[in-house]
């Protein structure tokens, strides 16, 4: 659900201090610092951080390495439109240890303390998305493991030819995987009763996890028979070596 924006008479700095700020300690970035010259930084959301672009609202380290940059706005404003503020910073950090195309830093994020904007700098087809709050470090950490390029790779090298499949369900699942190429988040497989969709959803689960593209899925039911229909559904799932 997208959050009405407040209207409040509230300036930058008190956005930044009373609610950017909270929304990064509750994300776990409880080190908050002002940027100092020629400090080393480890774990922390530092403040007005210099770049060739000029200051950064923050940048966020983790383990020694700049891996984001955030821009925040006052309360008041839409932090969708500013996200490209922090894509510039992100291609004027210096001295890091990240290149991907013209960005220096493989995340960028915009907020107004209660809007979140995310971008995955690393694949030149990302697209920004809202998303409900700042990424933990270990979350980032786990974005930066993923190789979505071969994940990619092993879907279009390994066709889906399941004996036990019937051919529209193979398609189902062709669609849900070309989406995913196309780099969409959000799919609707809509079958009918009897065609098959918890074997459908098994065997996406399964290719999902095989190829990278997931970490872990959430099979959401509302009853128990259909949990147990799932179980059984696993056996008809062949496993690819």
């Amino acid at each position: 659900m997208v959050k009405a924006m407040p209207q409040r008479k509230e300036g930058k700095w008190t956005t930044r201090r009373q609610r950017v700020d909270k929304a990064l300690r509750e994300a776990g970035w409880t080190n908050i610092d002002d940027f100092v010259e020629g400090t080393k930084y480890d774990n922390a959301a530092v403040r007005e951080y210099e770049t060739a672009e000029g200051p950064s609202d923050y940048v966020l380290f983790h383990n020694g390495e700049a891996i984001a940059a955030v821009e925040a706005k006052k309360v008041t404003l839409g932090p969708q439109n500013v996200l490209s503020q922090a894509l510039r910073y992100a291609q004027g950090f210096r001295n890091g240890k990240f290149t991907f195309g013209d960005f220096h830093l493989p995340f960028a994020y915009s907020t107004n303390g209660e809007i979140f904007w995310f971008q995955d700098l690393r694949d030149p087809s990302s697209r920004s998305r809202q998303i409900a709050k700042f990424h933990t470090a270990s979350a980032l950490r786990e974005f930066l493991s993923t190789d979505r390029a071969q994940s990619i790779k092993w879907v279009q090298q390994n066709p889906n030819d399941n004996q036990f499949m019937r051919p529209y369900q193979k398609q189902a699942i062709e669609a849900v995987e070309q989406s995913l190429r196309m780099n969409k988040r959000k799919m609707l497989l809509a079958m009918a009763t009897g065609t098959g969709k918890t074997f459908v959803a098994i065997s996406l689960i399964y290719r999902l996890l095989k190829s990278g593209l997931g970490r872990r899925i959430l099979f959401l039911v509302d009853r128990r028979a259909l949990a147990a229909q799932a179980v059984g559904a696993q056996t008809h799932v062949r496993i690819f070596t």
